[in-house]
């Protein structure tokens, strides 16, 4: 197959080129990207429409990848519970070589055939789960009989890819293609690529969270209080859901624990 993300970049001779002209071409290329996640937007909201469902049965979101999109994947779910106050094991993030990988690269990790399903079983995982495959490329092998492997079990897939007519495609119930294009730096998938996927996971992740219930209007009620910065956003978030001062809302905030327990502890002493 003619792998896009393959192609030859269509800007040459970089070692020749200054500062300036190289930022004016990523940046140039990089506009291309919001592009192509909207013309995704329909396939994302099949995943998710298919995802919440799960999640709202008990079922777990798990990523899998490999080198930048196994990091990405990582990334994403370790930010869900600071975030949205959820258990870390509603979204599970797994790199092709373990989490070694996520610093320094595995060599060899990503052409396994039978890894990613061991790497699956170690959660017990079932038909109740939901499993996205990351691979800029489509052609991942970790990631391919991953997916392969969970279909066989009967486990809804999904994939986040940047080639179209890549063999993920065919392994993935809910299959997402954002064609960014041939890279500035020709291959270098860490790029456009992986800013697209970025894109993607925060869309997925976001929109599920706040369809189960782990938003309250815009705001992140049940975020962790884990520094002094979040803490001050919280104790704000409950001054303007209760009327009390920045001070009191603090106090309210620590004592209970989230901005939504603070609020509603609020709102049932004012009864």
């Amino acid at each position: 197959m003619q792998k896009v993300t393959e192609s030859p970049s269509p800007y040459r001779n970089l070692e020749q080129k200054s500062t300036i002209e190289l930022l004016q071409g990523i940046n140039k290329e990089d506009q291309q990207v919001p592009l192509a996640v909207q013309a995704a937007i329909p396939q994302i909201e099949a995943l998710v429409e298919a995802l919440v469902p799960k999640m709202q049965s008990g079922g777990r979101l798990f990523y899998i990848g490999a080198g930048t999109s196994g990091r990405l994947g990582v990334v994403d779910a370790s930010e869900i519970p600071p975030t949205f106050g959820a258990p870390p094991e509603w979204v599970i993030g797994i790199i092709a070589g373990g989490d070694q990988a996520i610093r320094k690269a595995v060599e060899g990790a990503e052409d396994s055939t039978t890894q990613a399903w061991i790497d699956l079983q170690e959660f017990q995982i079932n038909q109740g789960d939901f499993v996205i495959g990351i691979a800029a490329s489509g052609t991942t092998p970790y990631v391919i009989h991953g997916l392969r492997n969970c279909r066989e079990a009967g486990i809804s897939t999904g994939s986040i890819t940047c080639n179209p007519g890549a063999p993920l495609l065919e392994e993935a119930d809910f299959p997402i293609v954002a064609v960014v294009g041939p890279e500035f730096l020709t291959g270098s998938t860490r790029m456009k690529s992986g800013t697209a996927q970025k894109l993607i996971l925060n869309m997925i992740s976001t929109a599920t969270m706040i369809r189960l219930g782990r938003v309250r209007d815009h705001q992140m009620v049940d975020m962790q209080l884990s520094n002094a910065k979040l803490v001050e956003r919280g104790a704000k978030m409950v001054a303007e859901g209760t009327g009390l001062s920045q001070e009191e809302a603090e106090k309210q905030l620590l004592q209970h624990g989230s901005v939504r327990a603070a609020i509603a502890a609020h709102k049932e002493e004012t009864r």
